[in-house]
């Protein structure tokens, strides 16, 4: 605490003039009549309301006129959330348009006495460090924030010149940051192309040779369907299964494996082996037809009917070579053209697949290709890894300074700069 300016002691509740939760409104009339801030139109970033996305509703006027939102409010997120990303983050809302706030979030109008950009950094504070947390109780699918008695949670306020100042070097002082880990992020995409770029030269081996549909060289195999009401007859196994969320491009991920029961026979029909290349029914479209190849981590394992097993002809097609096939630039523009769209998501299927046609080259062949794309990825992976970690780097930086600043950590009249 700042030995200079005198901090006082307070709850969170006595910041705010009032506390008053969100509303919905009515499906749009037209255009609708004002926008509606939701917690995913959060900029996690900048702590700010995004206009991005905002959604139009339509709300009367007496309703409005209570829960209209004004620059210098923090909407509070009460309620979603997900085991990443929990409930209780605070955006500062400085648009110039006419809003209200869901009914999942909360409005906090701030007394005309504290400045609003030094509570946002306040209670995002709170929220980084874990306070937020206790006060997060889950329901089926969804985290619900107690809010009022997180607004009992007592805090240190410094003069209000003092916040005025915490809250000019912060803005200063994330703003660098941001920009720093902006330029990390472009480098992360740029890395991303490499890699793209990597595939397809190494393919550049295989171009002039015939291209032959996929069905004549593997088989598809459907997973078990996921049925509460399914009944499994005779005698039963409970074993592992892949879903669609374990499967991601270049690798499948067993931090969290499902198991499943079912009857031998089904287990059977369903049962992945060394070598399948595993590929997702649906998805988002630029991750569609991506094929993962499965090396045995877990068995027996099965998998969903959602991921679908390709199992090659070892003497004709390596894994390994078809799944850089579908990360090259003919597979992506294959699975991108003929998926199926809705509104958010693409899907597949086996017989889309099997009608993929791919160079075939001479087994020696697809194994230089493997061997060579391998390498050029790992030294980009390696390159990936040291920003990520720059990134990480930053992200607790950013963390640590705006903490120790609201904390009276900091002096300010000497922390610019380099001296943060």
């Amino acid at each position: 605490m700042s030995q200079t300016v005198e901090w006082r002691e307070l709850r969170l509740k006595d910041l705010f003039s009032s506390v008053r939760n969100g509303i919905w409104g009515d499906d749009p009339q037209g255009d609708g009549n004002v926008f509606c801030a939701r917690g995913t139109d959060f900029d996690r970033g900048t702590n700010r309301i995004s206009s991005d996305k905002l959604p139009r509703r339509s709300v009367e006027a007496v309703a409005l006129r209570v829960h209209r939102l004004k620059p210098g409010d923090l909407v509070l997120e009460k309620s979603g959330g997900s085991a990443d990303q929990p409930v209780g983050s605070v955006a500062r809302f400085d648009l110039e348009v006419d809003a209200v706030c869901s009914n999942f979030c909360a409005r906090l109008q701030v007394n005309s006495s504290v400045e609003s950009r030094f509570v946002c950094y306040l209670m995002n504070s709170l929220y980084s460090s874990g306070v937020t947390r206790r006060f997060v109780k889950q329901a089926t699918g969804i985290q619900n924030l107690d809010a009022e008695a997180l607004l009992t949670w007592r805090c240190f306020l410094p003069p209000p010149d003092e916040q005025r100042r915490i809250a000019d070097l912060l803005d200063a002082e994330t703003a660098w940051i941001d920009q720093m880990m902006n330029r990390r992020d472009e480098q992360v995409k740029a890395m991303a192309e490499m890699v793209q770029s990597a595939i397809d030269d190494s393919l550049r081996r295989a171009s002039g040779y015939a291209r032959v549909r996929l069905g004549y060289l593997v088989n598809v195999q459907t997973g078990v369907t996921v049925d509460a009401n399914r009944s499994s007859g005779g005698e039963v196994v409970t074993v592992p299964y892949l879903r669609v969320a374990n499967v991601q491009a270049g690798h499948v991920d067993l931090s969290k494996v499902t198991e499943i029961t079912v009857s031998r026979s089904v287990a059977a029909a369903s049962r992945l082996k060394y070598g399948d290349v595993l590929m997702t029914e649906g998805g988002d479209l630029d991750k569609l037809g991506r094929g993962t190849v499965w090396t045995g981590e877990i068995d027996p394992c099965l998998h969903q009917n959602h991921v679908f097993a390709v199992r090659p002809n070892l003497t004709k097609l390596l894994p390994e070579y078809l799944s850089v096939l579908t990360r090259a630039s003919i597979g992506r523009s294959y699975f991108e053209s003929t998926g199926s769209r809705t509104t958010n998501l693409a899907s597949t299927s086996s017989s889309k697949i099997r009608d993929f046609r791919v160079p075939l080259v001479q087994i020696d062949m697809q194994r230089i290709i493997v061997e060579e794309v391998a390498e050029r990825i790992q030294a980009i992976d390696r390159l990936k890894q040291a920003v990520d970690r720059q990134i990480e780097l930053l992200a607790e930086r950013r963390r640590a300074l705006v903490t120790a600043a609201v904390t009276g950590q900091i002096d300010v009249a000497t922390a610019r700069g380099g001296a943060v």
